[in-house]
């Protein structure tokens, strides 16, 4: 009998994303639908959104801070507070970004 315990996946050499390249696909896919959202909008109505860039910047900011800690708890780098820093930092950065992009994006449905 063949003792050989491994799984076809690992008998080609499948090798698993990395769970920062993982977050990093997650905002990459969140881009993705807002991009997918903005382009239906514009073919529907036939007009183009204008004022997005403080609302684009959200995703990225809650990402980047995830990035941190996700990157500090497999990688231990960088350190635990310099990770928590950074991810505080750019989640309030997010926090007080939002609202300046709701109003950007408000300011094409007004009359």
């Amino acid at each position: 009998m063949s003792e050989d315990n491994r799984t076809p996946r690992e008998e080609k050499g499948y090798t698993p994303a990395s769970p920062v390249k993982r977050t990093l696909a997650w905002i990459g896919l969140v881009y993705v639908l807002i991009l997918l959202a903005l382009t239906t909008y514009g073919i529907f109505t036939g007009t183009g959104l204008g004022n997005l860039g403080p609302l684009l910047t959200v995703p990225g900011l809650i990402g980047l801070g995830a990035v941190a800690v996700v990157s500090w708890r497999t990688a231990g780098r960088p350190g635990k507070w310099p990770a928590f820093a950074l991810a505080a930092i750019c989640w309030l950065l997010a926090l007080a970004t939002l609202p300046i992009g709701i109003a950007g994006l408000m300011s094409n449905f007004g009359g």
